[in-house]
């Protein structure tokens, strides 16, 4: 499958939209963590944005910007939202509130608590009525996001906003999922054209260790290890220095997603 670059959202720790991340990405200038930002989650009426979670803010940031970026219009937009675990910390809430004696829930949390309420709060901001996927596969999700997304892109021969997302667990459930920082991102993803800023070619291949599949930068690798939807880091930083490379993501014990990244300017 062939598809084009035309948009990409950034948000983390040090990483804060994609002008700031490329030169980071790009090794212009030193990875420095630091506080993100809360985010303005612009595009949402005031009263949904009161009500929603910090996972959706984080994955409307980085949606807005991409398709800002890409120059479309959302509302003709089909969406695909990738996450390992969805809303988290809603679901913290929830079990803290079932442990209480009266045992009641918030029907604002409740309402929160599905996987897809993201790519719903979406919607609701764009007035979209194109087709969503929300799906998660642990630690492959935004791998499994990219390849639902380019399929959508060459069947339909149509642009596709992916958005993939995860923030910081709770203790005591960060006991058995330990993601410490949060990462979000977003590519608006398009048939190719002679003007497309940034191309990759997506295929499979039989699973094998590859040591290329590190970022230069430590810090920024333990990053990309501890967060699934930082997995993407190792295709932000091939689009940040240029492309022409190739960047593997496995999908399973035995299949790896293969992206070729044309040379680019994005």
């Amino acid at each position: 499958m062939k598809v084009s670059i035309v948009g990409i959202g950034l948000l983390a720790s040090g990483l804060v939209g994609w002008d700031a991340g490329r030169e980071v990405l790009a090794g212009i200038r030193p990875y420095r963590p630091g506080a993100v930002p809360d985010p303005e989650a612009e595009l949402l009426p005031p009263n949904e944005r009161r009500r929603s979670s910090d996972c959706v803010r984080w994955a409307m940031q980085v949606a807005q910007e991409a398709i800002g970026r890409s120059g479309l219009d959302p509302r003709e937009t089909p969406t695909v939202f990738a996450s390992s675990g969805g809303e988290m910390g809603v679901f913290d809430k929830l079990c803290r509130a079932l442990c209480e004696p009266d045992r009641m829930i918030s029907p604002t949390l409740f309402h929160q608590s599905v996987h897809n309420t993201a790519a719903g709060y979406w919607g609701i901001a764009t007035a979209g009525q194109q087709s969503s996927t929300a799906l998660s596969c642990y630690d492959d999700s935004f791998a499994a996001g990219l390849l639902e997304a380019a399929t959508v892109v060459c069947v339909e021969q149509r642009p596709v906003l992916l958005v993939a997302y995860d923030l910081v667990v709770p203790a005591p459930l960060s006991q058995a999922r330990p993601i410490t920082e949060g990462f979000a991102v977003a590519l608006v993803l398009a048939p190719p054209s002679d003007g497309s800023p940034a191309v990759m070619r997506v295929s499979f291949d039989e699973a094998r260790a590859d040591e290329s599949a590190v970022l230069e930068d430590s810090a920024l690798d333990l990053v990309r290890q501890g967060n699934p939807a930082a997995r993407s880091l190792l295709l932000l930083s091939a689009a940040a220095a240029g492309g022409g490379r190739t960047v593997r993501f496995d999908m399973s014990d035995s299949r790896q997603l293969v992206v070729d990244l044309e040379p680019c300017r994005i």
